[in-house]
């Protein structure tokens, strides 16, 4: 998994560089988001996060986006036992469809990527997050995401809400 997670981390990278690269005549954004959400598993109550969405337009309805953030999952007390928190920094690519052509409104969006723990041992997970959303014309977006984190045949989630406010550049 280790590998694949690998691959996965630098396609999205290199899809990200060869879109930026070529991004000149697109309209160009820089979004900051806040997240809430409730874990899909038994041992966390929250799960919390801020990201930055460095997103450009290949048209009015399709947008590349690549996101970097930081989540972390506020762990229960079961039995007297303290589960620790667990936090990592997603990093992500993806596709972004409007569902009409003004370039706001509602969306769908599917990114992949790498979750990178930063407690100690947690290494790399396979990092998946499917969104429905709407982006205002002044900026502001609010999205209903699920994000996934898989490894070694585990997986962990959480069902969030994004709030978060989107410059143009």
């Amino acid at each position: 998994m280790k590998t694949f997670t690998k691959i996965i981390a630098t396609s999205a990278a290199v899809v990200a560089l060869f879109f930026a690269t070529n991004a000149n005549a697109q309209s160009q954004k820089l979004g900051i988001g806040i997240i809430g959400g409730i874990p899909t598993g038994d041992l966390y109550n929250v799960a919390l996060g801020a990201d930055l969405r460095y997103q450009f337009d290949v048209d009015k309805q399709l947008s590349i986006p690549v996101t970097a953030g930081y989540t972390r999952f506020l762990g229960k007390e079961i039995n007297g036992f303290d589960v620790p928190d667990f936090g990592y920094i997603p990093v992500k690519v993806g596709a972004k469809y409007f569902f009409n052509d003004s370039g706001a409104g509602v969306y769908g969006l599917a990114e992949l990527g790498a979750g990178f723990g930063t407690n100690k041992g947690s290494g790399t997970s396979f990092v998946y997050s499917p969104a429905l959303g709407y982006a205002w014309s002044n900026g502001l977006d609010l999205g209903l995401k699920y994000e996934g984190l898989a490894k070694d045949g585990g997986s962990t989630g959480y069902v969030g809400l994004r709030l978060a406010y989107g410059f143009s550049l």
